[in-house]
């Protein structure tokens, strides 16, 4: 699910922690269909939610599996003082592992205490498309709390598809800059077809470049490869941190080994239960509650360009609503050394990227600040290359790329055709009136993805998991609260842990209620209550 709210990140869900790392999109979740469904095919309830549930594997590992479960990881330095790195070997196709291997990116960090040694604790920052090398390297490994990372080996693998472990290649980067200025609010037929030949494109050069893969970076292909790094590692269970999309594959694979999961936390978590078309809508009821926030919290300050204090919510919106519009007719300069101007899409993104901590609201304050009162767009586009992960030369990591290759492949497409968006346009817009229209429109590229979707919505149920703790933030605008509450009824072991407050998933932003329950679970294995609320 990543939210590709503003610009082409699809459902996508990304996580930034305290060392402002992007751990990134949100993927609908949906299986294959033989794994998901214990009766084959999905069914509906009448509240829009899937019946069938993920079905767990067979405990015996299948012979054709056994070398991949056998192999030794041959740890090495690279590069960043303290961890190691290595190279795992897993099928390319599950359903043929003798047709080929897929060579995956391994890294860790040993523990540092005396204590009694935990194992592994395995850490995924989201996505789809977020490195969980590059997360452990640059945080998890170096910031986690000091009794977490004295007692577990530290532990990371970049999904396949994803960064170091054969990354999905599309667009270069002059390209992905015309890609990401395409208009997600297109005001006529020319401007539509521009959106869709944009999105073409795009699915196109995935398959030119990295056709092998598209068919093999699934969440289920992605949840397997885990459990054989865990057999690699030595580990009985996998012990599991988990955020944004990472709370999906997290699931995943409880429903798939729920006798191999150790002590399991699920953060900013995801509903594997609904549709892409309905997890988009209510992500933009989600981008939409944490702008009412930021509107609130905007007007106290003098700064604030959209308003004073007898300013409104909705006036705050609309008066942002008024300056997309101008940007629209009229980029502005932003300093750019590759020539860009900020025009409406690449200031939406630049507002969207915002919304997911709430200590970047001043900065957002700030770069609205130059860009409408001094006709400056460069904070605007700043925030935007660090949510499209771009960098000064013009290269952009692969993060919207495996995005879009994950989230094509898990879930049958949002929308079919142009068409259906402009149908479902007066719900998106309801859900939110700042970002609706553009995030029904940026929905619409899996509908030309090269290849068909293999997943479906499903319920996961993990029956005979250990404790699961499962996190959901009140106003959490990527992965709405409801969502939490929703993995948490379908889990069977699942504890709910609530943060009341802003900002995108809870653990290590600044709750010492949240934290110390997490800690404590995580050395000792006893979770709290479910219903626990902290803020």
């Amino acid at each position: 699910m990543y939210t590709r709210p503003s610009p082409r990140r699809t459902r996508r869900t990304r996580t930034r922690t305290t060392a402002r790392l992007t751990a990134t999109l949100f993927t609908a979740a949906a299986l294959l269909v033989s794994a998901c469904s214990s009766s084959g095919s999905s069914t509906t309830s009448a509240h829009g939610e899937a019946d069938a549930a993920l079905a767990a594997l067979p405990r015996a590992t299948p012979s054709a599996l056994s070398s991949y479960y056998t192999q030794q990881l041959h740890w090495r330095s690279c590069g960043v003082p303290g961890f190691q790195c290595a190279t795992m070997k897993a099928p390319l196709d599950y359903a043929k592992p003798g047709s080929g291997d897929i060579q995956l990116a391994v890294a860790r960090k040993k523990a540092t205490g005396k204590g009694k040694p935990l194992g592994s604790l395995l850490v995924n920052p989201g996505g789809p498309g977020g490195s969980a090398v590059g997360y452990l390297q640059s945080y998890a490994g170096i910031s986690y709390p000091a009794d977490v990372r004295a007692r577990y080996d530290m532990v990371a693998v970049d999904p396949r598809g994803v960064a170091r472990s054969e990354p999905v290649q599309c667009l270069d980067g002059r390209q992905m800059d015309a890609y990401t200025q395409t208009d997600l609010t297109p005001d006529d037929q020319q401007e539509r077809s521009a959106l869709v030949t944009a999105d073409k494109k795009f699915a196109e050069s995935c398959e030119a470049h990295s056709a092998r893969l598209l068919r093999h970076v699934s969440t289920v292909e992605a949840a397997r490869d885990m459990d054989i790094l865990r057999a690699a590692l030595g580990d009985q269970k996998l012990n599991y941190v988990g955020a944004s999309y990472g709370t999906f594959l997290g699931a995943t694979y409880a429903g798939l080994f729920p006798g191999r999961v150790g002590r399991m936390v699920l953060d900013g978590a995801m509903d594997p239960s609904q549709d892409a078309r309905k997890m988009t809508l209510e992500q933009t009821a989600g981008f939409e509650t944490a702008f009412q926030a930021f509107a609130k919290d905007c007007v106290q300050h003098s700064d604030c360009p959209l308003g004073d204090k007898d300013t409104t919510p909705a006036q705050v919106g609309d008066h942002l609503k008024a300056f997309y519009r101008k940007l629209d007719q009229h980029p502005i300069p932003a300093g750019d050394a590759d020539g860009r101007k900020l025009g409406e899409a690449l200031a939406t993104t630049g507002v969207i990227a915002a919304m997911y901590d709430q200590a970047e609201w001043e900065q957002l304050r700030e770069a609205l600040t130059s860009a409408m009162k001094e006709n400056d767009g460069a904070g605007l586009l700043a925030l935007s290359d660090s949510y499209y992960e771009r960098d000064a030369g013009g290269h952009y990591s692969n993060l919207m790329m495996a995005n879009a290759a994950v989230n094509c492949l898990d879930l049958p497409p949002a929308f079919t055709g142009p068409d259906q968006v402009e149908k479902a346009l007066p719900a998106f817009e309801k859900a939110s009136p700042v970002f609706g229209d553009g995030l029904a429109w940026s929905s619409l590229n899996c509908a030309y993805w090269p290849v068909k979707a293999v997943g479906e919505p499903h319920r996961i149920e993990a029956k005979g998991a250990a404790p699961i703790v499962v996190v959901g933030t009140t106003r959490d605008p990527a992965t709405p609260y409801r969502w939490a509450q929703s993995l948490a009824r379908q889990l069977s072991s699942a504890r709910l842990l609530t943060y009341v407050g802003d900002g995108h998933t809870a653990y290590g932003r600044g709750s010492s209620c949240i934290d110390s329950t997490i800690n404590t679970y995580l050395l000792h294995g006893t979770p709290s209550g479910t219903g626990k609320r902290c803020s």
